[in-house]
């Protein structure tokens, strides 16, 4: 008496009249993502899918079957977002999360043509010189109404909703207008690290050695920034990009490093400039032994490799003072300035 219905592309729903019990609809959910999740055969191979699933109960959740579909929607956006095989029931306070992640998503992609977004500054400093050797552009976002809202929320939205590549092509454009500026009022040429992420490697359009290349700057004035879970996949891709940063002169920095997935052999198949150790070793280098040591071997590592070392997070003297013992006296973090709007950094770098 089941009915199983597909609604278009990859999703289905299924209409189970008759439930035994409240624990019916987790069995059945259980079931189904457990048989699709069994390997079968196509042209010779064995081939995995997995499912998500969304749980909506009349007349609990909705008076109608119209409703009803769009609470179980909305649980299915849940356990999408909680990674493959997982299943949620549809609840009030999900229905208002997920409703308020829609609506700000929908804000987003409107916020470049608003002037919403802006991109700040964090300085980094050559410790041994006390100069702003370079720069990290880290992206904001000034919703009208709710303020400014946290990157942590936002550039996931972007991610999902296929924007980050025109927001990232946006920062790399802003970015070299505001080194241009600055080398016309302080005759200096700052070197900007730049994020990217995973989606935007694969995002069609994000040709940023072309923009370069338009732009009449030298490519020594951007780096790169990402993250090693980007090397992990191996994708021709990814490769074809790094390879073409190398031929523009554009430095690549690993982010975060020593958090995620390390490994030393990505530091032979790709070329890379700068290592940034993370902020949880720089926080604790004074007070726990292990992360001393840790950052120690990454700096050692990385001079006999011929690839610079830059401390994030560093917030006391006494960090400072630490990383320099050690060998890396390229820093960023609150003893030197937080990030800044670009005409606050312009005044900065002409004081320095």
């Amino acid at each position: 008496g089941d009915t199983v219905a597909r609604l278009g592309s990859d999703e289905f729903v299924a209409i189970v009249p008759d439930l035994e019990d409240a624990t019916h609809p987790e069995r059945i959910a259980q079931d189904i993502i457990r048989e699709l999740g069994a390997p079968y055969q196509l042209d010779g191979m064995h081939v995995y899918v997995s499912a998500c699933i969304g749980i909506g109960l009349y007349p609990r959740d909705a008076p109608d079957a119209g409703t009803l579909m769009q609470q179980a929607d909305c649980a299915l956006q849940v356990s999408k977002s909680e990674g493959r095989g997982h299943f949620n029931y549809a609840t009030t306070t999900l229905q208002t999360e997920v409703r308020s992640k829609i609506a700000l998503s929908n804000d987003l992609r409107r916020a470049l043509a608003r002037q919403e977004l802006s991109v700040y500054y964090q300085p980094i400093i050559d410790v041994a010189t006390g100069r702003i050797d370079k720069a990290e552009a880290l992206l904001r976002w000034k919703h009208p109404q709710l303020g400014f809202v946290s990157p942590a929320i936002f550039i996931p939205l972007a991610e999902d909703a296929g924007i980050i590549g025109e927001i990232g092509n946006w920062v790399f454009t802003q970015a070299l207008a505001d080194i241009k500026r600055w080398q016309a009022t302080t005759n200096r040429l700052v070197q900007v690290g730049i994020n990217k992420s995973p989606a935007q490697f694969e995002s069609p359009g994000c040709d940023w050695p072309a923009l370069l290349a338009q732009s009449g700057l030298p490519g020594s004035c951007i780096s790169v920034e990402i993250t090693e879970g980007l090397l992990i996949r191996n994708s021709a891709r990814v490769k074809q990009h790094l390879l073409e940063f190398s031929a523009a002169g554009i430095d690549v920095s690993l982010d975060d490093f020593g958090t995620g997935y390390s490994s030393l052999s990505y530091l032979n198949q790709f070329h890379i400039d700068y290592l940034k150790i993370d902020r949880s070793f720089v926080s604790a280098i004074n007070s726990d032994p292990n992360s001393r040591a840790l950052t120690e071997a990454i700096v050692v590592m990385a001079q006999k490799l011929g690839i610079r070392t830059i401390a994030e997070g560093v917030e006391t003297v006494e960090q400072r003072d630490t990383l320099v013992a050690l060998g890396c006296s390229c820093q960023q973090g609150f003893l030197y300035a937080p990030a800044v709007p670009e005409q606050e950094f312009r005044a900065m770098l002409a004081a320095r």
